[in-house]
């Protein structure tokens, strides 16, 4: 997996940096595995807009991706690598020997006509999911749950993994990508192997429209507005921000302030933040 460059023939081609796609083996997604995808493009239900930026964009296709990976002691072989709009990994279409067809997040070095395994005591090869409690110390893995058989919800995007430092009673202890330590049921499931298409933080848009494409809309800073649109607004010609620290439109601190509640639940599983 790669990046292409581009030569200046353009304004558009002169930063331009996009992914090669030769990984790809399937051009259309099948069909019982997508489903309409209405985005909100940032508003609530009385239409308002409570996140800015957002709007636009091309259609996409939602994916039905398998994060729980419950056909358990199954096997499914793999028989293309597709792209999905929806997230910067790249996906994988396996068959299981039942007939059934999925979609998983594709890990790197797993080939059309490998095959997977989901349980416990499954082999320890890239693509298998199984409990943490059974995958050896310093072993890659992504697609973690949380909370037992609720599916995979962390180290799910392009390139990313976690790596088991150690075991100790009912807990597996992990470092994330963010190099944050955590603790983890020893119950929940977790897929071998890093997430493919590590080259995605490279990707250059080259112009502004290929983001608008994406579905984001433009930015202002807010040293540029007018005071009454923004704290950092106002003053002659180049003016600094005026105030002790930087602040959102609406007066809250902003770069650097930790949000994170003090009193949520699972800070106590959190041994060092990233």
């Amino acid at each position: 997996m790669s990046i292409r460059l581009y030569k200046s023939y353009t304004p558009g081609t002169r930063n331009r940096a996009l992914p090669s796609f030769e990984e790809i083996t399937k051009s259309k997604p099948e069909r019982i595995l997508i489903s309409k995808n209405h985005r909100n493009k940032g508003r609530n239900n009385r239409g308002v807009i409570t996140i800015r930026h957002r709007g636009g964009g091309h259609k996409r296709k939602y994916r039905l991706i398998d994060f729980h990976r419950n056909k358990h002691d199954i096997e499914a072989k793999v028989a293309a690598v597709e792209y999905d709009p929806n997230r910067n990994a790249r996906i994988a279409l396996v068959y299981y020997k039942d007939g059934e067809k999925r979609y998983i997040l594709h890990p790197n070095n797993l080939n059309v006509g490998d095959t997977i395994l989901s349980g416990s005591n499954t082999p320890l090869s890239v693509g298998n999911t199984m409990p943490l409690e059974e995958i050896p110390l310093g072993t890659a893995v992504h697609n973690i749950e949380l909370i037992p058989n609720r599916g995979g919800q962390i180290v799910r995007a392009a390139g990313t993994s976690a790596k088991i430092l150690a075991k100790e009673g009912n807990y597996v202890t992990l470092r994330l990508p963010s190099k944050e330590i955590r603790l983890i049921r020893k119950d929940c499931f977790a897929t071998i192997g890093e997430i493919s298409y590590n080259d995605a933080f490279l990707v250059q848009s080259g112009k502004a429209g290929r983001t608008r494409w994406l579905g984001k809309r433009p930015t202002v800073r807010g040293s540029v507005m007018n005071p009454c649109d923004h704290p950092h607004g106002g003053g002659e010609g180049r003016a600094p921000i005026g105030r002790t620290r930087p602040l959102t439109p609406w007066g809250k601190p902003a770069l650097g302030l930790k949000t994170r509640k003090n009193k949520k639940i699972s800070n106590i599983y959190i041994l060092r933040r990233g």
